[in-house]
């Protein structure tokens, strides 16, 4: 056997079991050994209820029951009901006061573990706003042990490792035995170089994998958790300076900036530039001067001015001709994830542009358009033009700049000489297609992506290693804060009340709510969590009925959505009740109020993203945050939104109080939990990074690393990081 064999080749395995192996990515014995616990426990420390004693802290599992929302009898304080049976068929209340939202969380007959108090009451024992966690199993006791005697068990105890319906933990547990006595993990080639290895006292990989899954010492699962999370991270940084040197390798044109011209088209702009946009111009500019293509990212938070950098860079591109040439510029392709926002920023882009004499086109799946016009009106400086001519005059060069979403880069469009591209809000162009968008145009050109996500720094060095990145932590001169409040569930009509006065003067709001729909058919619950369809209903019917109310959600067709969008952009809706989905979106300067509904929900910097919707308003803006429950933890974390500087002062805090694991979106990245764990250790990236560069210096085509080389192929290859 090889590591490679299939897993049937080692087990018997069932239909149902092949399917739940397939639902967790298990087919091969190299899976498997990857498949790493969630954690480790001693048979000799598992508290049952019998044994517990009351106002002493314990750690109990169980598995929950006769979960209900109801109201306290006298005080009306929203709480959540439930009831834990235990391995030793040991029953117990629990309530979550203040926390009606729990009953929504979990379901009957969760495998979880609490930890907390066990209080004496009037009606027998009850465990009162215990801390709870699913965990998908519960730990055996010594009858039923994962090991064949106890003595198996030493000082760390015995992997748990998540389980699926058909497959349990034991049953990984003893194919991984099985898999050791073939010696299977000691034929797995060890990608990370023996210089590597010494020079951060690392385990190799033979030893780590019996470490992560077999430890006889707690510091042995400890040097095998370090020792993958670094691996992982620095795979990661070694595809991504990989790549980089593969597309800085690439022809591409270098660019000269006329000062005067591009000063004089700053001067322009009605504002003065900050000193954060003044630096990442020089940034730019250091980048499109020198032999290579430029990859750089520009991160900053809403109306920190990105799309002043945008065009500035784009005229700073149009101003010079292809090497050779005595006649046409440059091009720059301008790429966003909507066909709503793309058309938004075609009309920026009109403005800043209309004194300048270059030519703008406009891609959409609904048509294209041409600035300047023949017949252009005072109503619309552009005209529509087929498809088939703007293409040819893309072709030709006559369109300087051409922006659209990423159909642009289909096989259907091509450019003269393609100077910049630029990315908006998002969409992550990977350097994948960067190579496919040089190898269609016969050179590499330019790239500059732009972020509003707030993301911590170490995920950021990981994610966009392949990227230099320049931050805009200042905000342009004049721009009002936006006024933020938590609102406790009795004082809604306040806010209600300023939203009103807003809209009275021909201000718009939004309203953003955790969920589309609410499944329940129980009406208490379903005023404990607001729902998109539920609250549109409420609003438009007991709040608001003189407004005009439009609904978005993520299970509207993209065409709806943009529609939507559409009318709240023209003031054809005055409230829009939306999920999350308007976090990315276009700016509608009109609105001045946010509302979000069940606060506690969202993280941080999701919370920031979508405040950051109003931040655009010329007037005084607002967001209230309402939240289902106040206990601690949700107090500490909302406080700390309404202190911070910033968004990414917000995604540090994000990191450290909610874990890397629960961050937004994390789990789009296609980081394992060990690794956005590690993210927490700047050191650790940073030590991943260099040592990534160093490695890609010294050998860029991995001659010398074949293991190492071999590892990123298929990491590249996989939907990681794109």
């Amino acid at each position: 056997m090889k590591p490679e064999t299939l897993i049937s080749k080692i087990s018997k395995i069932t239909p149902d079991q092949a399917k739940a192996l397939d639902r967790i990515g298990l087919k091969t014995l190299t899976d498997v050994l990857y498949y790493f616990p969630v954690r480790y426990s001693n048979v000799g420390t598992i508290t049952i209820l019998d044994n517990a004693q009351s106002d002493t802290e314990i750690t109990v599992y169980g598995v929950l029951s006769k979960i209900s929302l109801t109201k306290g009898w006298k005080s009306k304080i929203p709480m959540a009901k439930a009831t834990l049976r235990d391995m030793s068929d040991t029953n117990i209340s629990i309530i979550w006061m203040h926390q009606p939202y729990m009953a929504k969380m979990f379901t009957e007959g969760d495998q979880v573990k609490l930890t907390g108090k066990i209080s004496d009451g009037k009606n027998g024992r009850v465990f009162m706003n215990p801390h709870i966690e699913k965990t998908g199993y519960l730990p055996v006791d010594v009858s039923d042990s994962l090991f064949e005697n106890t003595d198996d068990a030493k000082d760390v105890g015995f992997p748990i490792y998540r389980e699926t319906r058909g497959i349990t933990s034991k049953w990984i547990y003893h194919t991984i035995k099985r898999i050791f006595a073939e010696n299977i993990h000691g034929m797995i080639s060890d990608p990370l170089p023996d210089s590597v290895l010494k020079k951060f006292h690392l385990p190799d990989l033979k030893t780590a994998l019996v470490w992560m899954h077999m430890p006889e010492k707690k510091e042995h699962a400890d040097a095998a958790q370090k020792r993958f999370a670094f691996q992982e991270i620095f795979l990661i940084h070694v595809q991504k300076a990989f790549e980089r040197k593969q597309y800085q390798q690439l022809f591409s044109f270098k660019l000269n900036v006329p000062k005067k011209d591009v000063d004089d088209f700053i001067d322009t702009f009605p504002f003065e530039p900050t000193s954060g946009q003044m630096d990442a111009l020089g940034h730019i500019f250091r980048d499109i001067q020198s032999d290579e293509p430029m990859s750089r990212l520009i991160e900053g938070d809403v109306g920190s001015g990105k799309t002043f950098l945008a065009a500035v860079a784009s005229y700073a591109t149009i101003m010079n001709r292809p090497a050779g040439q005595e006649f046409g510029n440059l091009q720059v392709a301008y790429m966003a994830p909507t066909e709503v926002l793309a058309v938004q920023l075609f009309e920026n882009f009109i403005e800043y542009f209309k004194n300048t004499g270059i030519s703008i086109g406009l891609v959409t799946g609904s048509g294209c358009r041409k600035f300047p016009t023949k017949v252009a009106s005072s109503q619309k400086p552009w005209t529509e033009i087929s498809k088939p001519q703007l293409t040819k005059w893309i072709k030709s060069g006559e369109i300087a700049i051409t922006v659209g979403t990423h159909a642009l880069i289909a096989k259907s469009i091509d450019f003269h000489d393609l100077g910049l591209v630029i990315i908006d809000e998002q969409h992550r162009f990977g350097t994948n297609q960067r190579m496919k968008l040089a190898k269609k145009e016969g050179h590499a050109p330019h790239y500059l992506s732009m972020t509003a996500t707030p993301i911590p720094r170490t995920l950021a060095l990981t994610i966009y290693g392949d990227l230099d990145i320049s931050v805009l932590d200042t905000m342009p001169s004049g721009r009002k804060p936006v006024k933020t409040e938590l609102v406790e569930p009795n004082k809604r009509d306040s806010a209600y009340d300023r939203m009103r006065k807003e809209l009275e003067t021909g201000r718009q709001a939004y309203v953003i709510c955790p969920r589309i729909s609410d499944p329940d058919p129980d009406e208490e619950q379903k005023l404990q969590l607001r729902s998109v369809t539920a609250e549109a209903k409420r609003l438009q019917e007991k709040v608001f009925p003189e407004y005009s109310i439009g609904v978005m959600h993520s299970k509207m067709t993209k065409q709806k959505k943009e529609e939507v969008m559409k009318e709240f952009a023209n003031h054809e809706i005055d409230i829009l009740v939306s999920t999350s989905v308007i976090e990315v979106g276009v700016n509608v300067p009109n609105a001045s109020v946010m509302i979000i509904e069940g606060a506690e929900r969202f993280g941080l910097s999701q919370l920031h993203q979508l405040r950051g919707r109003v931040m655009r308003s010329s007037h005084q803006p607002y967001c209230f945050l309402f939240t289902e429950s106040m206990g601690d933890v949700t107090e500490k974390r909302l406080k700390s939104f309404l202190e911070a500087k910033n968004g990414f002062e917000l995604a540090e805090m994000d990191l450290n109080l909610r874990g890397a694991g629960d961050l937004l979106g994390a789990k789009q990245w296609g980081i394992s939990d060990l690794a956005m764990h590690a993210l927490r250790n700047i050191k650790l990236v940073e030590y991943a990074r260099e040592e990534a560069k160093e490695i890609i210096t010294k050998d860029p085509e991995l001659k010398n690393h074949l293991n190492l080389k071999k590892y990123i192929e298929i990491l590249a290859k996989a939907p990681h990081l794109e």
